[in-house]
């Protein structure tokens, strides 16, 4: 992501804007709660992402968030659940 890009367009742009700019660590809670919250389009904070991003953002940012678990799950033996 460059100091244009406002919206990552890219998983390493993602995680980086996750991770380093933003101070967030991807830890399995996090990832699990927007998961659960990001699945979720009754949720109003789902509501305000799709109207400002849209549906093919939603999608991507989910799979952004599902890989940064997968990546999470192999790096501690597979400990994390399904």
């Amino acid at each position: 992501m460059n100091d244009t890009e406002v919206i990552p367009s890219s998983y390493e742009a993602w995680r980086d804007c996750i991770t380093i700019r933003c101070g967030i660590p991807l830890t399995e809670s996090y990832i699990q709660s927007r998961l659960k919250e990001l699945n979720r389009t009754d949720h109003p904070k789902t509501r305000e992402f799709l109207r400002l991003y849209g549906s093919d953002h939603l999608q991507r940012t989910i799979s952004w968030f599902r890989r940064a678990g997968e990546e999470l799950a192999a790096s501690t033996g597979g400990r994390r659940r399904a």
